[in-house]
């Protein structure tokens, strides 16, 4: 008897606790509503065209889908299939890790080098240097260029350097040999990579209080790199989380460069990657359960680099 009634007193405690928090909840919603109206199209977007989709992505990922049959339930069949049957999304998965391995470290770096070169700069100089920098990453014909310079023929710009110095005899197809096809696209990859990350960095030096560097001055700070560690990379912790997650999903998501290159597909898909193999499975042979099983792989791998990223970022400084 007396642990019925206990067990009631706790239930009826319970009931208020959660009515009240929600009530608090409704308050909260009333007292800011004019923040979430102003929120609203943003957020309907958001959702609309990136968290539906990736949750239908998750869900097709373990039905057989071709376009033209209704879906059927497989399971865990694609993803067997991924890693198990398929050789060339193996070599993608490798080519992938080799791009976010060695390109998304390094550009990370460069951006944030070459954004605090630029910032010591005059304020004339600076605009025009940070125009400088970030002109290739919105360039559409930059491909071209490339493509110009590892010509396989006497007239591209590196065959014709190399023979005339007589380092060659004759010319290197440069983007039809796979031991130079990787090499050449992360090449690229990086001298496109100064991009939107590197615009976060320049706005976030320009926002530094200097009364902080002022104040550490007095507390024993000597030197611009104990300055670098201890103020400005602190005080960017925003700027420096933004600019890992662009950099790591472009080191991932490379496809366009790989493809303008070295074609679709690469010579022995020296080049493939997992878009590339994303956009085989899912644009040319709508299979999209596989395409999907693909497409979540992917996702994973960003989102486990970008929690061990922020993790790493958070030690800045310290």
């Amino acid at each position: 008897m007396q642990t019925e009634t206990t067990s009631q007193t706790v239930q009826g405690s319970i009931r208020p606790m959660k009515s009240s928090r929600f009530a608090h909840v409704m308050s909260e919603l009333k007292r800011n509503k004019h923040y979430y109206i102003l929120m609203s199209p943003y957020m309907i977007i958001f959702f609309t065209f990136t968290v539906i989709p990736v949750v239908f992505s998750l869900i097709l990922s373990f039905f057989y889908f071709n376009m033209l049959e209704f879906p059927r339930f497989v399971g865990w069949q694609n993803y067997s299939r991924l890693f198990l049957n398929d050789d060339v999304f193996m070599i993608a998965l490798k080519n992938t890790f080799l791009f976010a391995v060695i390109t998304g470290p390094i550009s990370y770096i460069a951006c944030f080098i070459f954004a605090w070169i630029i910032n010591e700069l005059s304020p004339k100089v600076r605009a025009f240097m940070t125009l400088i920098f970030y002109a290739p990453s919105i360039s559409g014909n930059v491909f071209f260029i490339w493509l110009i310079v590892f010509s396989g023929d006497s007239y591209g710009y590196l065959n014709g350097f190399l023979m005339k110095v007589g380092f060659i005899l004759e010319p290197i197809q440069w983007l039809q040999d796979e031991k130079y096809i990787l090499p050449i696209v992360m090449i690229v990859q990086l001298w496109l990579s100064l991009g939107t990350s590197f615009l976060a960095f320049i706005a976030g030096l320009q926002t530094i209080d200097k009364s902080l560097i002022e104040a550490a001055a007095v507390d024993g700070i000597r030197n611009r790199w104990q300055e670098l560690w201890f103020i400005t990379l602190p005080s960017m912790r925003p700027q420096l989380m933004f600019g890992a997650v662009m950099q790591i999903t472009a080191s991932f998501a490379v496809a366009d460069i790989s493809i303008a290159l070295a074609g679709f597909p690469s010579v022995n898909y020296a080049a493939h990657t997992v878009v590339t193999h994303l956009m085989d499975y899912g644009t040319i042979r709508f299979e999209m359960g596989y395409a999907s099983a693909i497409a979540t792989v992917l996702f994973g791998l960003m989102i486990g680099t970008n929690l061990l990223t922020q993790k790493l970022l958070r030690k800045v400084g310290e």
